[in-house]
């Protein structure tokens, strides 16, 4: 089994940081690409940040420049360094994880952390 756990949400002010984590771990060779998605109350789960194992990255418009994702394949884990944070960035954030296992690459969702920005 794999689990991925999240760390970091929380309550900021507008122009405030936070970073979140994500932790892999359970039984598997190795991991592909990481990225963390949100999703906003009535609205459908968004691509926030991505990384493939190479380190090559993307972003979503809204984030760039604001938002910096990477990862640490030596503790299997992927973080989001979130800055100047504004108030339509309120949401859950989950991480996502492409995991190789001995028969199979299949994603993996983490539970979800709550990030709220608001004055």
């Amino acid at each position: 089994q794999v689990q991925l756990v999240e760390s970091g949400g929380g309550w900021v002010q507008p122009g405030g940081s936070l970073r979140l984590s994500c932790a892999a771990s359970g039984s598997f060779f190795s991991i592909n690409a990481m990225g963390w998605y949100r999703q906003a109350p009535g609205k459908e789960r968004e691509l926030v940040a991505h990384i493939a194992n190479s380190g090559s990255t993307n972003y979503a418009d809204s984030v760039k420049g604001r938002f910096s994702i990477s990862r640490d394949n030596a503790k299997n884990t992927v973080y989001l360094q979130m800055n100047s944070l504004k108030p339509e960035d309120t949401a859950v954030y989950y991480c996502r994880a492409v995991v190789v296992r001995t028969v199979s690459v299949d994603p993996y969702w983490g539970q979800g952390t709550q990030v709220t920005v608001s004055s």
